[in-house]
């Protein structure tokens, strides 16, 4: 696994304003979910996010709740995008999409539909469970524990 290195398959707590988003998100979905989130107290799935581009890859609804919520650093799993260890599909009939294809449209500050694109990584995605309290009272810069 070159692009999954033991270091890039740890979680690291992220500044929220430093993520780029890639798709746009769905409504009702986002509505589902912030309450789930809000119920259970407890984020459960770290963000998937490219190393080098800081690129949304999977968790645009969760970004946008904890964003909502204040909250200032997000658990996100660093992944080098480029590495053939990470696959990108099309979610969407007709649509084709590229490493490269999302990149770009992240960073031109546009956004795909809602789930045009589905990513695929070589290492199994665990649990987070952190609890929504910390998340939103942990600062930039500052102590996370």
């Amino acid at each position: 696994m070159r692009g999954l290195t033991r270091k890039s398959s740890e979680i690291a707590f992220l500044p929220t304003d430093s993520l780029i988003p890639h798709e746009r998100i769905r409504p009702h979905h986002l509505k589902e979910l912030t309450r789930e989130i809000l119920e259970e107290g407890i984020l459960k799935t770290p963000l998937i996010i490219d190393r080098k581009t800081r690129v949304i890859l999977d968790g645009h609804h969760r970004y946008r709740i904890l964003q909502m919520l204040g909250a200032k650093l997000i658990p996100a799993l660093l992944v080098e995008y480029k590495s053939p260890d990470v696959s990108v599909f099309p979610r969407r009939i007709g649509y084709k999409v590229s490493k490269q294809l999302v990149i770009d449209t992240a960073l031109r500050g546009q956004l795909m539909p809602p789930k045009t694109t589905r990513h695929v990584l070589e290492i199994e995605l665990k649990p987070v469970d952190l609890p929504l309290k910390f998340l939103l009272n942990a600062r930039k810069g500052g102590d996370l524990f």
